[in-house]
């Protein structure tokens, strides 16, 4: 299902650098991102509207100083756009269903799919897996 809401109602709902990233397709610093050093295990959801896009079971260290994953968790979570943007050609990934800009996907993964997705800390939501007695 398609969310739609207007400017303003990103702005209420976002903090300036969330809705920088995900509604203008902007990007954080390298190795500055709240999740690029995040090692525990848990669900990655979109912060815009909580759609669950990856699983840390996918997270590797792609050393390239954003979280990276080598796949989302359903091949219908995130959607990919042509982006020459920068004059560069490359893969845009947003999320299905309210189209924040989440980062780029390239293919320079690891195996079992070769496909590097390089999101922004600040797109995503992190939900850690909770262990028996906490």
């Amino acid at each position: 299902m398609k969310i739609e809401k207007t400017e303003a109602q990103w702005r209420e709902l976002l903090s300036e650098q969330e809705f920088h990233v995900c509604r203008e397709k902007g990007t954080e610093r390298a190795f500055t991102g709240e999740y690029y050093n995040e090692k525990r295990s848990g669900l990655y959801y979109c912060v815009c509207c909580n759609k669950p896009l990856f699983s840390s079971m996918a997270k590797y260290d792609s050393g390239s100083g954003w979280p990276s994953y080598f796949q989302a968790v359903d091949s219908a979570a995130v959607e990919e756009h042509r982006d020459t943007t920068h004059g560069m050609e490359r893969v845009e990934i947003t999320c299905s269903d309210c189209g924040s800009h989440l980062g780029h996907v390239f293919t320079d993964g690891p195996l079992p799919t070769g496909l590097r997705y390089c999101v922004n800390s600040v797109s995503l939501h992190f939900e850690p897996d909770l262990k028996d007695g906490e």
